[in-house]
């Protein structure tokens, strides 16, 4: 198994180190391009931890830890701020799950909105018509903060806010019903601070690099304009992505109960779903103590993995997933991968595999198997195992999931 401390090394003259856990995994030319223009930059402190899912990202490399001094990158954050997982187990058997899991998916997704559509002039089905109560409740609390923001940025008004808290969303967002080693039922999911979330980097990004205009010719890429402390929008960037992150892990908080309310009028054996609870993000900024410094740590598709600290890595649809115990390793950031990564694009995806393919590939699990979702294939994505093999000095397995049933936006 690798030593805690086996990470490659890229060192370049004019640029802080990039530290990379990779071995056994691909890591694309353009992600390694895009990683030196972020290692070029000078804010940075120390050197750049990156995860064996690294990939190309919009901005900044998914998969990468950055550490900044004084400085926020708001592209780095990106546009889902707070995205991340959240996992509960049951005290439910496999036995105890229905022999066709068809209704309880239908129920969970009855239960929760996803997806997307945009007919004009109607709802979009990924949100709420009329929000319940318990989303109702949990907005009155959001909304002062968000007040405060719109004030700021009077564009975020007109944002999906109270209709999307408790939605799912699109892409690889999902909700599963998983199996443990010993058969224990949890359940899984993955989602952030959906459209006022976006709204909120897209403002933030733009005055970055509006704040940056004289600088962008020596940046390497526009997308890296960061906001400094002590700068116009600094203070109002931290306060809109605390507020964001809040509304995300609110987000799944919700959802898991709305799961949890809908798996119970299908299952009929009662039990209880709050033992070895994890909510975690893996698109966040935030202040930690590194090597003796404060400096602010962004998690681009990275999670923290402080020792003795829970976490989740999940894989693709039809792969594992894996509760975590973090090492602490200082090297990383105290960080690990936040999923397996992509090894090719959504369009290369949609090109290459066919839904007879998604059908295969998703045997025994209770899902989508249409056109759809093929970009969600797991081929499309790094081997789970090699992953997790890489990272082995940054986490330990506390349980490795399968899922039966899988619910995609």
């Amino acid at each position: 198994m690798p030593h805690p401390a086996d990470h490659d090394t890229l060192a370049l003259p004019g640029a802080a180190p990039i530290k990379l856990w990779t071995h056994g995994v691909p890591v694309e030319e353009a992600a390694r391009t895009q990683l030196i223009h972020t290692a070029r930059l000078p804010i940075i402190y120390k050197h750049l931890a990156v995860m064996p899912d690294v990939h190309l990202g919009k901005g900044s490399t998914i998969g990468s830890v950055i550490p900044t001094l004084g400085a926020i990158i708001p592209a780095a954050v990106g546009v889902d701020i707070g995205c991340g997982m959240m996992a509960v187990r049951t005290t439910l058997d496999a036995a105890d799950l229905p022999d066709k899991l068809h209704g309880l998916r239908s129920a969970i997704e009855k239960a929760v909105p996803h997806g997307r559509d945009m007919t004009r002039g109607k709802r979009d089905h990924g949100s709420w018509g009329k929000p319940p109560a318990s989303v109702d409740a949990a907005w009155k609390r959001l909304q002062p903060g968000f007040r405060r923001l719109v004030e700021r940025a009077p564009r975020l008004e007109k944002t999906n806010n109270h209709s999307h808290l408790g939605t799912l969303g699109t892409g690889n967002h999902f909700i599963e019903v998983c199996l443990d080693e010993a058969g224990r039922v949890w359940f899984m999911l993955h989602s952030g601070s959906r459209g006022v979330g976006n709204a909120i980097g897209r403002h933030y990004i733009e005055l970055a690099q509006a704040d940056m205009r004289q600088h962008l010719a020596n940046l390497p890429d526009r997308d890296l304009a960061y906001f400094t402390e002590g700068a116009q929008h600094f203070d109002d960037y931290v306060e809109a992505v605390g507020w964001a992150q809040d509304f995300a892990r609110t987000n799944r908080e919700l959802m898991m109960a709305h799961l949890i309310d809908a798996a119970r009028h299908v299952i009929k054996k009662p039990f209880t779903a709050d033992q070895q609870a994890v909510n975690c993000h893996h698109n966040y900024v935030q202040k930690e103590t590194h090597f003796g410094r404060e400096v602010f740590i962004t998690r681009k598709g990275a999670v923290s993995a402080q020792a003795g600290q829970l976490g989740i890595i999940p894989g693709s649809m039809g792969a594992a997933s894996y509760i975590v115990r973090g090492k602490g390793n200082p090297e990383s950031f105290c960080s690990c991968s936040h999923g397996a990564g992509r090894v090719m694009s959504r369009t290369a995806a949609r090109k290459q595999f066919t839904v007879d393919d998604q059908v295969r590939a998703t045997a025994g699990v209770e899902c989508r198997k249409d056109a759809e979702v093929i970009d969600e294939i797991p081929m499309a994505y790094k081997d789970i195992d090699a992953v997790m093999e890489a990272q082995a000095g940054l986490v330990e397995v506390v349980y490795r999931l399968r899922q039966v049933v899988c619910v995609k936006g």
